[in-house]
This record gives structure tokens, C-alpha cells and sequence, in this order.
């Protein structure tokens, strides 16, 4: 069968792709599926719901709130609320499975469906696919009479979720001054608040008036320019920027420079390894976070645990080895000492944290790392499969390694969501790896060409 899931959900332009229709049998699937794991013998299954601020998403979460409570689940409706805090709400109420309607980062007119399991955490492959089975087959079931589910408000989701995040911080944020950018997101109603409740002084709020269709819109955590603006015009400490539904945070310091994803880890791994508190001593990363950050936490005492480019591998290693901070360059972190997910709140009110702690500016623990410039290059019509088994590309990728030693790597590998091969260089100089990657691009486009 061809695969609907992908690496966060069923996602695709809402209202062609995803339908309503397709939204509702969806829910009917994860009713079967997750609804009857951990329901009490006698009680229906519970279900959270919640969404970002996408005009689609009123109508793919009625369709699903249909789906489930029409197959037997009870729905908790949390309204627009971030991915994290649905998968809080989920563990903090023993919802059986939760429901978040979200495309993230992405532009407005697509949406998404993904689900949580029991104690807010992601649904394994194997899992998606019995999902994605019972969608295929239509088998549902329809109960009657007092077997449909009931649907409600959840009127403290906000209220829960923000006592959560400001219990979690080590220490308090008064004096410091932060310019929050919630890309008209599923952050809005939430992360001024949170950050207002942990002492912070908000000198501005952008991204803060969702209208339905201008999520992401040259704003927010894939579009830095308005809060580096901000920051330095109103004078603040630093500048946090989420995406779409806040499972990501990426930062500003108060000169205007950005703070990225390899960065916060690195300073948030500091800090845990200080305070005994990193587990193992160890920090998960992909293999798309710079070298710099590797090199650097090797010097301190702190190792590195890598894994292939998504969350879902992260999270993985995290609970496979029991570590509890790992996460992405695009500044999806994950601290699983108080969430099953990356937090973009979570996340920026520790890095504010640990800035009031240690009476730093934002600048100076940045320097936790030295990024080594790395160039990316992606090389179209070329056979993808090749890509690790041709053998002039492995000794092309071999001599480029041996020139660049300890101070530089290669990464080469297939795309998983476009027609390309990305050729990845990092080096002691741009020009080194301009040149390198070049090269290989060349390599791999004449080798590969289909």
C-alpha cells in the first residue's frame, strides 16, 4: 500500500487532499486502532482534541470530533492549542489517544492530522500503518444510543498547560526583557501568558493576531527579520520565535543575531551537564547539526548521540537509552524530563531561564559553539537509490573526508520528501566548503544522471 502517513501525519492541501470526508473515516480508523488500549472495561475512550489557527482546521476538527465521538470516543475539545501542549493534556488527563489538526510550519492553505498515544506520545510506523489499514478497509464501527461518544469543551486546557510550563523552569525570568514572535500560530494565546507568568517582561508581541490564513506569513521561527528588528528597536535581552503550532523555538540575542536550534542544545546541555541533570552526560542530535556543536560539547565532557534527520529518530534514541535532551537544528527540542515532544514554549522559557540564571547575555552563551560554515547543495535528476552504494561517488565522498580531517565532514544522502540528493559539506573556511561541495555535487550529477 502506498504510505498516507509521513514523518509528522497525514498532511497535503486541505480541501483537496485532505478532505473532510477523509478527516472523519481517519478518526473512525484511530477510534478502533488507539480508543480501546486503555479504557476501562464499561467506559467509553477518551479522546483530546486541538488545532492551530489554519481556517481549515474549524472544519477538519469538527470532522474528526465527528468521527471519533460518532465511534464511541468521548472528545475533549482544547480548541487552538500548540502540539505540545495537546500531547500534556493527553498524559496529564489519561486520555486514551489525542487528535492535533496542524501542519506546522507550513503555509496556511495545507492542514494536517497526526495522532498521539496514550500518555502524549508519537504513534510508532507500525501503528500508523494499522491506522492507515482500517482507513483503507472502512471496517468502522457506528454503536447506538448511549455507545456514541460525547463531545465537551476543555476550558482549562490553557490554564493546565501554562502551570506546566512555568513549574518546569529553574529559575525565575524577572529582569529580563523578551520580544516573543508567535507567527499567528497555536502560540498566540498561550506563550505570552506563560511568559508573563514566569516574571518576563514583554516588550513587544508579534505574530499575534491569527486570522485563519496568515500562519507563518513572513513571520515566526522560518522567518527571523521582524523579531531581529524587534529585538534591537525595543532593546530586549532576546527574541523567541515559534512556528505554526509551537513545537519549535528559535532565538534572537539582543544584537539581532540569530540563535539557532544546534545553539539552544548546546547551551540547555551545558547547563543540564553543570547541574548533574543530563542524563548520561549524552545529548541527541541528527546528522544535520553542525559540527561545531559536536566538536564542542566533546571538549566539556558531554557526548553525542546521532541519529537520521527527523524528530520521530530522536525521540527514538531518547527512550530507547532512557537520555532526556535531544533534538534538531531547526530548533525542535525535546527535554523529556517534562515533555514527550518538542516544545518551542518549553524550550524558550529555559533558554530565558538559564540567561536570568547566569546574568549573561544571550550573546555570550552562544558562543557555547563555533558553527563551522556548511554548504548544501541539492543535485536534481539523479537516481536517489544509488546515492550509497555507486562506488565513484563513495571514493569522491572518501577523498573530500580525507581533506577535510577532523575540522570538516561530508554528508550525503537522499532526499525522503523531494527528487533530489543533498550534498552537505562543512569546513574550517566558506570557501573550503563551496569548493568541496562542488565538487561532489558535480560528482554525484554526473555518476547518478537518469
Amino acid at each position: 500500500m502506498t504510505r498516507i502517513f509521513g514523518t509528522d501525519g497525514v498532511r497535503g492541501l486541505a480541501n483537496e487532499l485532505l478532505t473532510a470526508d477523509m478527516a472523519l473515516d481517519l478518526a473512525q480508523a484511530a477510534a478502533i486502532v488507539l480508543g480501546h488500549q486503555h479504557a476501562q472495561d464499561g467506559e467509553r475512550p477518551r479522546a483530546v482534541l486541538a488545532r492551530d489557527g489554519r481556517a481549515s482546521g474549524e472544519f477538519l476538527g469538527a470532522a474528526v470530533a465527528a468521527g471519533l465521538a460518532g465511534s464511541g470516543v468521548d472528545v475533549h475539545d482544547a480548541g487552538v492549542m500548540p502540539t505540545p501542549a495537546l500531547a500534556y493534556l493527553v498524559g496529564d488527563m489519561g486520555a486514551d489517544f489525542g487528535v492535533m489538526i496542524s501542519a506546522s510550519h507550513n503555509p496556511a492553505p495545507d492542514n494536517g492530522i497526526k495522532f498521539l498515544a496514550h500518555g502524549g506520545k508519537k504513534l510508532p510506523d507500525a501503528v500508523e500503518d494499522q491506522i492507515q489499514a482500517v482507513y483503507e478497509s472502512r471496517d468502522f464501527k457506528r454503536p447506538t444510543g448511549a455507545g456514541v461518544g460525547r463531545i465537551s469543551t476543555l476550558s482549562d486546557a490553557e490554564d493546565r498547560y501554562i502551570l506546566h510550563l512555568v513549574g518546569a523552569i529553574p529559575h525565575r525570568l524577572e529582569g529580563i526583557k523578551v520580544v516573543l514572535d508567535c507567527a499567528h500560530g497555536a502560540a498566540a494565546g498561550v506563550s505570552p501568558d506563560a511568559f508573563h507568568d514566569a516574571g518576563a517582561e514583554l516588550v513587544k508581541i508579534i505574530g499575534s493576531e491569527p486570522d485563519g490564513l496568515n500562519i507563518n506569513d513572513g513571520v515566526g521561527s522560518t522567518h527571523l527579520g521582524p523579531l531581529k528588528q524587534a529585538v534591537i528597536e525595543h532593546g530586549a535581552d532576546l527574541g523567541i520565535a515559534h512556528d505554526g503550532d509551537a513545537d519549535r523555538c528559535l532565538a534572537v540575542d539582543a544584537e539581532g543575531n540569530e540563535i539557532d536550534g544546534d545553539q539552544i542544545m548546546g547551551i540547555l546541555a551545558l547547563s543540564m551537564h553543570e547541574k548533574g541533570r543530563l542524563a548520561q552526560d549524552t545529548l541527541v542530535v541528527t546528522v544535520m547539526s553542525n559540527l561545531g556543536l559536536k566538536l564542542a560539547l566533546k571538549d566539556r565532557g558531554i557526548n553525542i548521540c546521532e541519529t537520521k534527520v527527523g524528530d520521530r529518530y530522536v525521540l527514538e534514541a531518547m527512550n530507547q537509552d532512557s537520555y532526556n535532551l535531544g533534538g534538531e537544528q531547526s530548533g525542535h527540542v525535546i527535554m523529556s524530563d517534562w515533555a514527550t515532544t518538542g516544545d518551542g514554549l518549553l524550550t524558550g522559557l529555559m533558554l530565558a531561564s538559564r540567561v536570568a540564571e547566569t546574568g549573561l547575555p544571550l550573546s555570550e552563551l552562544g558562543k557555547v559553539m563555533t558553527r563551522l560554515p556548511q554548504v548544501l547543495i541539492n543535485v536534481k535528476g539523479v537516481d536517489r537509490a544509488a546515492a550509497s552504494s555507486e562506488s565513484g561517488v563513495a571514493e569522491a565522498v572518501a577523498a573530500t573526508e580525507s581533506r577535510l580531517g577532523e575540522t570538516g565532514r561530508v554528508l550525503l544522502r537522499p532526499s525522503g520528501t523531494e527528487p533530489v540528493v543533498r550534498v552537505m559539506v562543512e569546513a574550517a573556511t566558506q570557501a573550503q566548503a563551496q569548493e568541496e561541495a562542488e565538487h561532489l555535487a558535480a560528482v554525484v550529477a554526473d555518476r547518478l544522471a537518469l
